[in-house]
């Protein structure tokens, strides 16, 4: 191998690198014309974007020397190859990266470590319509990098070359110290963005990891229940019974789009609740995106490193879920989508709930969100969601706590009837009413505010609905946003954490508006505080919530610190009194929740320090399991422990492989009768996805080789029970009774299927077989001659057919 370069060479790699720094910048000035909402002069924000990705190409182009070298000593033309082929790769990835910032108005940052790829692309498929058209800007930018290399290449000499080089270096030099905003996010190079946010997140992460986490044993949180003060109670009639808690979790509901403020005028319903509520206007969700909202707002509870549901193990904790059960109430969790997107399932699992109705439990009868053009639909929408709430809740005694959470207000913001909805708002912009932004905004974005108006309305439908029934003057709801939408523009960096809360009930004694500050953290302790003063509940000795409890003072101020996660992965926002701390930054918050940039060195180190020591207590309580004792927790089942041993066959049948290749390894094992290691894979499946239909069936039918009969029913039960409409389940309970001799319990399964519309040959050859056994040939014949008349020319109906004569 030798290392010898020719002057040429070398130019040709300075031409790829400006070529690659054009391009990029190109992508930049397709982002500024897009989105044109940087509020900044066109030509001073086109020569920001520039100054940024010059100095990430010329990173870039640095990095990539050595590679070019090492190849270089082999091979000249694949050397030059690799790097065209590295340089056209960078600006694909840079472009869509820039799709990503167009979508959500965030840069990806440390956040991108925090999801499955399933998660990211059940996101990404919702976000975008997929079609030729789309992915032409993927094949247009590569191309154009590859075309300025060519006339580069053609056009410029070594003088020109070197010059323009020194040139371009001295100019954006100067002006990345003169320029003020050039580090702001938005002006930022996607790629470079990314990386440093996660160079930054790492970094974090081994500083808080080389504090000595073992030498103390202590629960910092726990606390006496006494410490979260009753305030709700003198707003409130208080009856005899358990009022019902509805705790209703909207998408994407950010203050900004009610109460007539700023997107305000398309939640008719939600703004005139205002008047009959106890109503926060200044409260924030602790997490920008919906990730944290369950723990937060039902927990009380740290974020962990990517958010609390992201902890590999689940941290012993108590939640108004367990407690609320343990005193006699029935809970229930709905949505429209799938339980298990963003591990939401794991943290129900975990508090024993008893009812989760995700998009597994709908019917013929609902009408499902219709899918985009890439296939993908998020599941059910908010009218849907509530009217499945409405049918099941005659189902459970009283009181009962009742979790809702809607989701057609997020991308694609598609549901069933939209054209009708358009009309609405069409009707709205053609009124004489006051809009506190230009119609053009709002027509520019009109599927957003269509989608606001839709779920606005199918809550108003809903609390009428819930208006009629007789437990209605006993009920309590709670409305709030998990966060503020992410695709209109956020006037800064707390808007998006602003979200309403309403405490509404016909039990209030009056309505009252607060300015005070509070938090998704201080719900569960003020809801429990008000319960506990006012009925029969079981001691609550400690807690360990995160929270303080709701602020009830009318005027503005905050008694509270607040860390804010961004996205999975990101600390970055705190606040504290009047004053927001954001990525280094310190802003002042007045009374509407307006912010704007302040120096106060004072300040900014005092939360600067209070921020690092929340990370520090964060990293401590989730990793070392800390929140809460153990010992004290009586409102919890654990999940599946797993011995070393187990753990080390896990690691090795399982290295490499994601939860669906996993169940392959364990079906493969039961077949090949090892059924033991089936059913550990199984539960290590189900230990994450407790949803996970096959797996669970999978152990079922093991459990009944090996003549466990009943434990075998139990998770073939359980199956129908989070999947009534999964067919498979049904085949093994049925081929369970033929084994067991309890042909007995078979009819109850088949009816159950067919009232769930699962239509499947083999289940009736099978509750025919069933009959026959139990002498009901009137029953068997029956099924039979159906089959018969679908499958005309099947000879094992035939056969069977004349058995029964």
């Amino acid at each position: 191998m030798t290392f010898s370069f020719q002057i040429k060479e070398i130019y040709k790699y300075l031409q790829l690198c400006l070529a690659l720094i054009i391009a990029m910048w190109l992508t930049s000035l397709f982002e500024l014309i897009v989105s044109n909402t940087t509020n900044t002069n066109s030509f001073l924000a086109a020569t920001i974007k520039f100054v940024n990705d010059f100095w990430c190409g010329l990173t870039i182009g640095a990095l990539s020397v050595p590679l070019y070298i090492l190849i270089n000593g082999f091979s000249k033309k694949w050397s030059y190859i690799t790097i065209k082929i590295l340089f056209t790769s960078v600006v694909i990835i840079q472009f869509a990266l820039v799709k990503y910032s167009l979508t959500t108005l965030l840069n990806l940052g440390a956040d991108l470590l925090g999801y499955s790829l399933d998660d990211i692309f059940n996101t990404v498929s919702a976000s975008e319509s997929f079609s030729i058209t789309y992915f032409i800007p993927f094949i247009i930018f590569p191309a154009l990098f590859l075309f300025l290399f060519k006339i580069l290449n053609k056009y410029t000499n070594d003088r020109i070359l070197i010059g323009s080089g020194v040139l371009l270096v001295l100019i954006s030099g100067s002006l990345k110290l003169v320029l003020t905003n050039v580090s702001d996010a938005k002006f930022q190079n996607k790629i470079a963005f990314l990386a440093q946010d996660i160079i930054k997140f790492q970094n974090e992460k081994r500083q808080l990891n080389a504090y000595n986490l073992s030498n103390r044993n202590d629960y910092p949180l726990l606390k006496p229940f006494s410490t979260s003060k009753d305030v709700l109670s003198p707003f409130f009639n208080v009856k005899e019974a358990k009022p019902n808690i509805v705790i209703v979790i909207v998408e994407g509901l950010g203050s900004e789009f009610v109460g007539g403020k700023t997107y305000s005028g398309f939640t008719p319903y939600l703004d005139g609740l205002i008047s009959k509520s106890l109503y926060w206007e200044n409260f924030l969700s602790t997490t920008g995106r919906t990730f944290g909202v369950i723990p937060s707002l039902l927990g009380s509870l740290p974020f962990g490193e990517t958010g609390f549901l992201e902890l590999p193990k689940t941290p012993s904790h108590i939640s108004l879920i367990s407690i609320l059960k343990t005193n006699g109430y029935i809970t229930s969790y709905y949505s429209g989508d799938q339980s298990s997107f963003d591990k939401k399932i794991n943290f129900f699992e975990y508090n024993d709930i008893d009812n989760v109705i995700d998009e597994n439990k709908y019917g013929p009868e609902y009408i499902k969100t219709e899918a985009n053009s890439g296939g993908f639909s998020w599941g059910y929408p908010d009218a849907e969601i509530f009217k499945k709430t409405l049918a099941s809740l005659d189902d459970n005694k009283l009181p009962r706590l009742d979790i809702i959470m809607t989701l057609s207000n997020h991308e694609p913001f598609n549901f069933p009837d939209k054209a009708f909805y358009e009309k609405k708002v069409d009707s709205i912009l053609n009124s004489n009413g006051n809009f506190n932004i230009p119609k053009e905004d709002i027509i520019a974005h009109k599927d957003i505010y269509t989608s606001l108006f839709y779920t606005d309305n199918s809550i108003k439908d809903f609390m009428n609905a819930y208006a009629k029934r007789e437990d209605y003057n006993n009920t309590i709801f709670i409305i709030t946003g998990d966060h503020r939408l992410i695709p209109i523009s956020q006037k800064d960096k707390l808007c998006r954490f602003h979200v309403p809360l309403y405490i509404y009930s016909p039990m209030l004694k009056h309505a009252e508006k607060f300015k005070s500050v509070s938090s998704h953290w201080d719900v569960t302790p003020s809801l429990l505080s008000f319960l506990k003063t006012n009925y029969k509940f079981n001691d609550i000795g400690e807690t360990a919530w995160m929270g303080e409890g709701l602020d009830t003072t009318r005027t503005f101020r905050n008694t509270h610190k607040i860390p804010l996660m961004r996205y999975k992965g990101s600390i970055n926002d705190f606040m504290y009194k009047d004053y927001l701390y954001s990525d280094g930054e310190l802003y002042k918050v007045n009374e509407n929740f307006g912010t704007y940039k302040v120096t106060e060195e004072a300040i900014i180190k005092t939360m600067a320090d209070s921020l690092m020591s929340f990370k520090k207590l964060n990293a401590y309580v989730t990793q070392r399991n800390k929140i809460f004792p153990d010992s004290l927790n009586i409102y919890v089942k654990p999940s599946i422990d797993f011995s070393q041993e187990q753990l080390a066959m896990i690691s090795t049948l399982t290295n490499g492989l994601n939860f669906d290749q996993t169940f392959e390894i364990a079906r493969d094992k039961a077949f090949k009768k090892e059924r033991d290691t089936a059913r550990l894979l199984c539960d290590y499946i189900l230990n994450e996805l407790p949803n996970h239909s096959d797996a669970r069936t999978l152990k079922g039918r093991t459990l009944a080789w090996d003549g466990d009969y009943a434990t075998a029913e139990t998770e073939l039960l359980n199956v129908i029970k989070r999947s009534p409409y999964y067919y498979d389940s049904y085949l093994a309970l049925l081929d369970l009774y033929w084994w067991s001799e309890q042909e007995d319990k078979s009819e109850a399964i088949y009816v159950q299927a067919l009232k769930n519309n699962i239509v499947n040959p083999n289940l009736s050859f099978k509750m025919a077989h069933a009959y026959k056994r139990l002498e009901n040939t009137e029953r068997a014949n029956i099924i039979i001659d159906s089959l018969i008349k679908a499958h005309p020319n099947n000879s094992e109906y035939i056969t069977f057919k004349k058995t029964l004569q």
